[in-house]
């Protein structure tokens, strides 16, 4: 009974032992194996794994892509209209021995403050070398990717790999969007006043070719009417001149009917002539003459 009470600490304390000499190494983690805090191992691959307990310790990192949200900076483009840009960037610790010793024991939350001063920099540096069109165009594109570039070669001395970086926002500051838009109205009020302008002008035209138009059509129609009236007149007078000619006596009691039918009216008023005038001269005529 004795021997048995004795072998059962033993036995515990052996289980004890083993069991913290054994270290389950994730798929998602990177795992360093230090002795006395300098590394002696790095451990990718899943599985168990054993260590001497009490003097390896064993640091573990996410081997996911991870986030990372800068806070709010101010960029200065070449045309000098500051702006506010938020920008994220997606990173993963691709050496896990240089991360240690960049780093420390802060581990991914001491290693967020310096990407994102890496990352500032270059959105500052990248931004501030373009237009602000430019950085709100579809010319981003490009200008995330520079940003990436510069900051992934800067990483690679923290054991981290910047896989992508993206510009959330990009705004005026509050003070100068009342100045911006009332360029802006400014802008659209004199583009107004040129159309305006081009409009009044091509009307002008328009009206003035209306009118020429009008006065050319106007005068070729009077003169062809006038062409028209003096052919007819030609016409009638020709005819009256042969009438004339073929029977002067007839041509002359016809005139002379003429006159007394436009004369000898009621409505008309009194007349005072002379009974022996020649306009009586087919009125007192018995045979007509």
């Amino acid at each position: 009974m004795n021997r048995l009470q004795m072998i059962i600490p033993v036995i515990f304390v052996a289980l004890i032992a083993v069991a913290s000499s054994i270290y389950i190494v994730d798929e998602r983690e990177k795992v360093l194996r230090l002795w006395f805090g300098e590394v002696t191992a790095e451990i990718n691959d899943p599985g168990i794994n054993f260590k001497v307990p009490v003097f390896h310790e064993i640091v573990r990192y996410d081997d996911r892509i991870l986030a990372l949200d800068t806070h709010e900076a101010e960029v200065t483009p070449l045309d000098d209209r500051r702006l506010l840009v938020d920008a994220f960037a997606r990173w993963r610790i691709s050496d896990a021995k240089k991360f240690r010793r960049a780093v420390g024991s802060g581990g991914v939350d001491g290693a967020r403050p310096r990407l994102e001063r890496i990352l500032t920099t270059n959105l500052r540096q990248v931004l501030g070398s373009v237009t602000s069109g430019a950085i709100l165009s579809a010319d981003r594109v490009s200008l995330m990717n520079q940003i990436r570039d510069q900051s992934r070669s800067e990483a690679e001395g923290l054991g981290v790999e910047i896989i992508d970086v993206r510009i959330k926002r990009a705004d005026l500051p509050d003070q100068n969007l009342a100045a911006t838009f009332e360029r802006m109205r400014a802008e659209r009020e004199r583009e107004a006043a040129d159309e305006i302008a081009r409009g009044n002008e091509a009307a002008q035209r328009v009206r003035a070719q209306a009118d020429r138009t009008v006065i050319e059509t106007v005068s070729e129609a009077q003169k062809e009417s006038d062409i028209v009236r003096g052919e007819a007149d030609a016409k009638r007078n020709a005819i009256f001149a042969e009438a004339y000619g073929r029977d002067a006596e007839f041509f002359t009691f016809y005139r002379s009917l003429s006159a007394y039918e436009a004369s000898l009216k009621g409505g008309n008023s009194t007349m005072v002539i002379s009974p022996d005038s020649e306009f009586f001269d087919y009125l007192k005529s018995a045979e007509g003459r």
